[in-house]
């Protein structure tokens, strides 16, 4: 796909290569009647009213010059319906306040607009049209042909030209479908004020204009409460996925991807309550998660500040409405903003910030229908932190924060699994047990052990790092899972953890002798080794061996040993 400076130019060439010349023949070939001021002036003000405030139906504007531009056409010739054409589109950009790396857009509809005209009109005179007063029974065949050509070419060219500007998208659309309704409604009206117009001049423009523009306007309305509805389902559809979520980054990720899909957004922040900051907690910049850190946010400081603190949602259309209340960073280029307070009890616990580039992207009823998808953000991330929390506790062994046997038995399962898909080359398993625990407890007290085993718990995990999975398997037994280990490495690993166990006495205070407060204590483990599939078939045989080389192999041979299984 080609840059937009690239696409600016190439278009720029065609408009000169093909609008002026276009004129020309039109002008000089085509039959036209010069117009008059009154009939101009008239004209040109609805022409501007239709084209200014067009019906946007899935972020596509359609403006209803047609009715105009038809009278234009019958009256005075191709050569002024070309250039009212021109001028509705130029105010349509007005309207939809296009910015400067999107100027293409102009010269990209007015090419567009230009061959529509000119196909139109050659298809008007070729199924035996002409321009004058002229009845109906002349006229009626020949303009069916002209809005058929009209709608079609109009059709094929957008496609085609969405082709151009890298969009896929299909033929038949549901914009496709309001085309062909306002070309059926309008039709009727252009022909309607073409005969009215002769009858009674500059009047009929007032008594079919103004009635035809108050229909345009609740049209629009109609159209902007259907887009409420879309956006209401849309909210619904949302807050169910949400929901379904579990995992905390999930729904962030959820949340935020869904928010930039439904809304004209370049910029998308989750800012977080922390104490007395807000703090960025899922950040995206044009599609791609922002990772530089936002500085915190103190409140009523700044825009986002201003909404925490007050807890209303702010918006604004552009630079210059927001340029004195921002403070900190800003995203580039940032024009509109909508900015809601996310609550949980009624009480402002972070902060939704979106921005556009573009000028008057958010509508006020928008700043609604986020607000209640930030309550089904905040229920979906507050079940989802709450199961986090209990699925941990339940993984969990509560003294030393090891995983627990629950959580290594479905481990070890499912890494049998991947051994047998031949995803895992080795699976190997080192088990060990502290040596005269018991006594340790009898002589120390069990709250002595218990500050030992997370005293050994920390040291293991610390050493076995990402290599491995370290679980408590029951009372002073620990397992560690090593994916992808042979078992010449396995017992190295084992070697070392017994050192680190041996040759590093562990602090606890005595608590069956009041008058010592701190005590070394020196302890040791003794350590079994299997590896599958040499040594087991299933995660059970795997298990038996490794602790039969433990306790065969280590325990009884002396103990403070490594040993490994032997067929």
């Amino acid at each position: 796909m080609m840059n937009r400076a690239t696409i600016m130019k190439f278009l720029v060439a065609c408009w000169l290569i093909v609008v002026p010349a276009g004129l020309f023949v039109a002008y000089h070939f085509f039959p036209s009647v010069q117009m008059n001021p009154s009939l101009i002036f008239s004209l040109l003000i609805f022409t501007g009213i239709v084209s200014y405030f067009p019906i946007i139906i899935n972020d596509a504007p359609i403006f209803l010059t047609q009715w105009i531009t038809l009278v234009v056409f019958l009256l005075h010739g191709l050569f002024y319906e070309i250039l009212f054409l021109q001028f509705s589109i130029i105010m349509l950009m007005f309207s939809l306040k296009i910015k400067k790396e999107d100027l293409y857009r102009y010269f990209l509809n007015s090419v567009m607009f230009f061959l529509i005209s000119f196909v139109s009109g050659i298809s008007f005179y070729l199924a035996g049209g002409s321009i004058g007063e002229l009845p109906v029974s002349k006229l009626i065949f020949p303009l069916i042909v002209y809005q058929i050509v009209n709608f079609v070419v109009n059709q094929v060219l957008y496609h085609f030209s969405g082709l151009f500007l890298g969009k896929k998208e299909r033929f038949f659309t549901k914009e496709k479908l309001w085309d062909f309704f306002t070309l059926s409604m309008v039709f009727p009206l252009g022909i309607g004020l073409y005969y009215l117009y002769l009858s009674i001049g500059n009047n009929a423009i007032l008594m079919i204009g103004i009635p035809f523009v108050s229909f345009a306007y609740i049209l629009r309305m109609y159209n902007s409460s259907e887009r409420i509805n879309d956006y209401l389902q849309q909210a619904a559809e949302i807050g169910h996925q949400l929901t379904e979520r579990l995992q905390v980054n999930e729904v962030l990720d959820l949340f935020i991807q869904k928010i930039s899909q439904m809304l004209p957004v370049d910029y998308a922040y989750i800012l977080d309550v922390k104490g007395e900051n807000l703090v960025l907690l899922r950040g995206v910049e044009k599609g791609d998660q922002h990772l530089n850190s936002i500085p915190p946010i103190k409140k009523f400081e700044g825009i986002s500040g201003l909404v925490w603190g007050l807890e209303k949602a702010a918006l604004y259309d552009r630079k210059e409405d927001w340029k004195n209340e921002a403070v900190g960073y800003m995203p580039e280029g940032a024009e509109s903003i909508l900015c809601v307070p996310i609550f949980k009890t009624k009480k402002a616990a972070g902060v939704l910030f979106l921005a556009s580039t573009k000028k008057k992207q958010y509508e006020k009823f928008q700043m609604a229908m986020i607000d209640i998808l930030c309550s089904y953000f905040m229920v979906a991330l507050s079940n989802a932190k709450h199961y986090e929390k209990t699925k941990k506790i339940s993984e969990h062994c509560q003294l030393t924060k090891l995983y627990n046997y629950r959580y290594f038995d479905d481990l070890l399962s499912s890494e049998f699994e991947l051994l047998n898909k031949g995803t895992r080359v080795e699976l190997s398993l080192i088990m060990f047990d502290i040596d005269n625990f018991k006594h340790i407890n009898d002589t120390y007290g069990h709250q002595s052990g218990n500050e030992i085993l997370v005293q050994l718990a920390n040291r293991i995990k610390s050493l076995i790092g990402n290599r491995g999975t370290v679980a408590r398997y029951g009372g002073e037994e620990f397992v560690i899972l090593l994916p992808d280990t042979n078992k010449q490495s396995a017992l190295r690993l084992a070697e070392i953890v017994r050192l680190t166990i041996a040759n590093r006495p562990f602090s606890t205070q005595n608590f069956l002798d009041l008058n010592v407060r701190q005590e070394s204590v020196n302890i040791t483990v003794s350590i079994g080794v299997a590896t599958a599939p040499q040594d087991a078939d299933d995660s059970l045989a795997l298990i038996r061996h490794a602790d039969r080389a433990l306790y065969i192999g280590a325990k009884r041979a002396g103990k403070n040993r490594v040993a490994e299984y032997l067929k």
